[in-house]
């Protein structure tokens, strides 16, 4: 398989870069994580504007990419600047509604006129979708759903819920029918719990499993790219820095023992990006060898994203570790990309219940 990049998807990478440097600098990105809303209207709608939200759709659902080098693209350039924006929960929405056939909301979504977002984590689930114990009764919903990823922005929110039957269904309950609770996770982006009681609700798929499954590992997918444009950045960061700190004369990247380490985490970063590819390639392929190469990728990522983290910090000594210092964010960003959507843990587990299906595959 050609992983080279399309034009098309040079052409959207390049021109995110370009907007997010210009217009999303680290001190506008701390102000708008750590203030208000936690995202930035203005920005939202300049980013729709761009484009960026129809390159995680496909053609045919009303979007100009929906591939899983599409998503890569756009999230890697996200996490080259740590934007805080409500991506996440917006690309799981559109691929669930894409999945549903519902191209007035997929509209409005890529105009940037509405926002949505995903409820299926509970507090006791620890993301696990058979033990969901959010109800519905006819027209109505009733449960509470924990870190809704974009829930404190959205005017939509797909829930997943389980049916007198048994089967998991997906609704859609208009944001303001529900009580939502805000706030801005450790790392700045938004999330907020969603708490349903008997609300109202619009049946999208009184069986939609597939469809989240398939949702999930588009959003991991998402968030190993993520992981790699920031794992990037803090690369250069931490070179330059041992270029300019001085110690006994001359520049501390000179000491080997640095160069080492620099090197060490070099090739995780190269590692973290070749399996992102391959998740990536096989974001469209059967569901148990999509399953399976995503919580490949997503426990890896988890893996070197501490590694880079933690060496970057300490190789930057105290200033490694101060607010001011972007850096420190960028750290932060990586530790949490790990526990969102299943930990190495969680997805080291799934990859072993997998791995019968990796010869076939």
């Amino acid at each position: 398989m050609d992983f080279t990049p399309t034009e098309d998807r040079r052409m959207i990478g390049d021109s995110l870069r370009r907007y997010l440097s210009d217009q999303y600098p680290v001190d506008h990105r701390n102000k708008v994580a750590y203030d208000g809303d936690f995202h930035d209207p203005a920005k939202w709608a300049e980013l729709a504007e761009l484009g960026i939200l129809g390159a995680l759709v496909s053609e045919d659902d009303g979007g100009f990419g929906g591939a899983g080098f599409d998503i890569a693209t756009v999230f890697e350039e996200l996490g080259r600047a740590i934007c805080p924006e409500p991506m996440l929960g917006n690309l799981m929405a559109l691929r669930l509604y894409a999945a549903h056939g519902e191209a007035e909301r997929i509209e409005a979504i890529i105009a940037g006129s509405e926002k949505a977002a995903f409820g299926f984590d509970e507090s006791d689930t620890y993301g696990d979708l058979d033990s969901i114990t959010t109800t519905v009764d006819g027209e109505t919903l009733t449960g509470r759903k924990t870190v809704v990823y974009g829930g404190n922005s959205a005017d939509h929110i797909l829930i997943a819920a389980k049916s007198a039957s048994g089967t998991l269904g997906l609704y859609e309950v208009a944001a303001s029918d529900a009580e939502v609770l805000p706030y801005a996770m450790i790392d700045g982006a938004g999330a907020a719990e969603i708490i349903l009681d008997k609300t109202k609700a619009r049946c999208l798929a009184e069986d939609a499993r597939a469809a989240i499954e398939a949702a999930l590992d588009a959003g991991r997918v998402a968030l190993c790219a993520e992981a790699v444009g920031a794992m990037d950045v803090l690369k250069v960061m931490t070179k330059d820095y041992l270029m300019q700190r001085q110690q006994f004369g001359r520049p501390i990247a000179l000491f080997q023992a640095l160069q080492h380490r620099l090197v060490d985490f070099s090739i995780e970063i190269e590692q973290a990006r070749s399996i992102t590819i391959y998740a990536a390639s096989k974001l469209d392929a059967d569901p148990k060898a999509r399953a399976l190469a995503v919580a490949q990728a997503k426990n890896l990522i988890g893996r070197a994203g501490k590694l880079v983290a933690e060496e970057a910090v300490q190789m930057h000594g105290g200033i490694g570790m101060t607010w001011e210092y972007s850096g420190s964010h960028y750290a932060k960003r990586l530790i949490m990309i790990d526990h969102q959507l299943g930990d190495t843990e969680d997805q080291l587990r799934t990859a072993m219940a997998l791995s019968d299906i990796a010869t076939a595959a």
